[in-house]
């Protein structure tokens, strides 16, 4: 139907009064439903615009009694639809952007050649040089001929890529060419003082010699900065689109590549999943280092510490519910909070007499509170759409608790996903290295979590430890406490909860200790640890549980303290969104990469 018509234009020109003239185009244009692009300067304008005929025919008129636009020129083309999305009238410094001083094509300009005496030079076989002016991109489609492209991705570079044209260039005919012209405008001038002695500019550019010469000399199309992509010499809309994710123009062979997936990729941008990866994984690594430099809870903060009341508690004074609820704090510690009043609720602080009721929510205030330095070396292992697998550093607590808030796992992988807060679909002890998975939605969160639960999950630890177990492959299924003993943490109990590990030695050292591989049946807080130590082989580096069946004074190492050789090594689930069963590997920290030569199931 061709009901649009395409109007492309420029004139360098003194202009002046740009904020009035701005508001009159930008007024009339929007009132006659016109969309397009009008650049304006104290240089001139520049415009890409379309409309019905009639709209155009009265931007016409009111550009033409603007003085010194009397006779600008206008190249017409037409299409179906709309190739604009809004109309914009905008002040620039420049109407086409080049950054060079002393160019001034309203003074002056390079001789122009008419279309259709190129055509004549080109028919008769005239030595000449067609220099392409245009950007790369644009170059893809189509130019003329055996046509030397200068060799930008933008028009400012355009000084430095004739710094590395040959020499002899200077001495021959050279016809420089662009889309419209005006690009050559500027390129020209610039041209000559850089010592070229016959510079001549394609008069209207690309667009004007198809109007009057054709396609004859030129291969391709012509690329246009609308949502038509690409004119063919005829001024018809072409197949050419865009690319998505690179804006890469793409013929229709380009589209016919299986690289090209519409909003993702072309040839031209198209990577290899791992390579995307890989890309990925760098930029979550270099957004990790920015959420941990320095340390998130490095500098004083105001810490509010939630306390909801159990079922178990209703009815209880608060202080006593909390000296029940929390015994490793002492009742005076309570009573110094209280009394500083720094438990609070919604209404404000609370006293210590208060009867609290099943559900209530209150908020213990930590003013000024700097937590301790944690290790934060998170390494990205894997992630896409629905899961993100992580290789955790030691000492990190994966969730707030004791002295921890901000330096967690959680705390910082929410701010470096910002706005997505990742879920955490299992645990692993602060002072414990390796493999954690972690959802990247609620609903994704959803279908993982409960394979743990379901025991549909298999994992494998490396550990290091005290003394030579008997046997090359066995197993305990010592039960575990439900909650935290006297002395504060868990311990072997009859009446406890079920609890099973199977073990399998890797090397006996001759240092006394040895490399096991532990894979946990059930999932028990500190199950490993309790394992080993209650066949009196404990984790070499436990500051809790300690060798000869001892408790130590602390559960959090210190970044100065020796590590805890417990690493989460392999894990094996099924993926939440593609239902397949997948499997990831954390790298060996150096307490068991030193020793992997030893055995080859630890190095393979």
């Amino acid at each position: 139907m061709n009901d649009v018509v395409n109007i492309a234009a420029y004139k360098f020109v003194p202009l002046d009064d740009l904020k009035e003239l701005r508001r009159r185009l930008r007024k009339r244009c929007v009132r006659w439903g016109l969309m397009g692009t009008i650049l304006i300067s104290t240089e001139g304008i520049n415009l890409f615009v379309a409309g019905s005929r009639n709209a155009i025919d009265k931007l016409l008129a009111e550009l033409r009694s603007i003085p010194g636009l009397a006779d600008i020129p206008i190249k017409e083309s037409f299409s179906d639809d709309q190739p604009f999305n809004r109309m914009l009238v905008r002040i620039k410094q420049e109407i086409i952007a080049f950054g060079v001083e002393g160019i001034e094509p309203g003074a002056r300009t390079s001789p122009k050649l008419a279309a259709r005496e190129l055509k004549q030079w080109l028919d008769e076989g005239r030595p000449v040089t067609l220099l392409d002016t245009r950007n790369d991109y644009e170059v893809k489609l189509g130019t003329f001929r055996n046509a030397v492209p200068i060799g930008v991705g933008h028009f400012r570079d355009f000084p430095t890529a004739v710094q590395q044209l040959p020499a002899e260039m200077k001495e021959q005919p050279v016809v420089m060419f662009c889309t419209g012209g005006i690009r050559c405008e500027k390129a020209g001038p610039f041209m000559e003082r850089e010592g070229f002695k016959q510079i001549f500019q394609l008069d209207g550019g690309i667009l004007k010699y198809f109007e009057e010469c054709g396609g004859d000399h030129y291969e391709g199309d012509c690329f246009v900065f609308d949502q038509r992509v690409a004119l063919d010499p005829q001024l018809r809309e072409t197949d050419a689109e865009l690319c998505f994710a690179c804006q890469e123009p793409l013929t229709v062979e380009d589209q016919q590549s299986p690289k090209y997936i519409p909003s993702q990729s072309c040839p031209y941008c198209y990577k290899e999943p791992e390579e995307r990866l890989n890309i990925t994984i760098e930029q979550r690594h270099a957004a990790i280092r920015a959420a941990t430099t320095p340390l998130p809870g490095s500098l004083p903060y105001e810490n509010k510490r939630p306390i909801k009341v159990p079922q178990r508690f209703d009815g209880f004074e608060f202080i006593e519910f909390l000296c029940s609820c929390l015994p490793h704090v002492r009742r005076d510690q309570w009573l110094e909070v209280f009394d500083a009043g720094y438990m609070v609720n919604a209404d404000g602080p609370v006293l210590p007499n208060r009867i609290v009721r099943a559900g209530e929510r209150f908020h213990h205030v930590l003013p000024g509170m700097i937590e301790p330095k944690v290790n934060a070396d998170i390494q990205i292992l894997f992630e896409d759409k629905s899961i993100i697998v992580v290789n955790k550093p030691a000492p990190l607590p994966i969730h707030p608790c004791g002295q921890f808030n901000r330096n967690t796992l959680m705390h910082i992988m929410a701010e470096a996903y910002r706005p997505e807060r990742p879920r955490v679909a299992h645990r692993l002890d602060s002072n414990t290295t390796g493999i954690v998975v972690m959802s990247r939605t609620r609903h994704m969160a959803g279908l993982l979590q409960p394979q743990f639960e379901r025991r549909e999950v298999d994992k494998a630890y490396m550990v290091r430890v005290h003394g030579h177990p008997a046997e090359d492959h066995f197993r305990c299924d010592a039960p575990i406490s439900v909650e935290n003993g006297a002395v504060g943490v868990r311990t072997i109990e009859p009446d406890g909860l079920d609890s099973i590990t199977e073990f399998s030695t890797l090397a006996r050292l001759e240092d006394g200790t040895s490399l096991v591989e532990a894979r946990p049946i059930t999932g028990r807080t500190n199950q490993i640890r309790l394992h080993l130590w209650h066949l009196d082989l404990p984790v070499v580096g436990d500051p809790l549980y300690l060798p000869n069946q001892q408790v130590g004074p602390k559960q959090t190492l210190s970044l100065t303290d020796p590590p805890l050789c417990l690493h989460a090594w392999r894990i094996t689930f099924t993926h939440p969104l593609s239902g397949e069963r997948v499997h990831f590997e954390a790298p060996l920290p150096n307490w068991a990469k030193d020793f992997a030569a030893v055995d080859n199931t630890v190095a393979h």
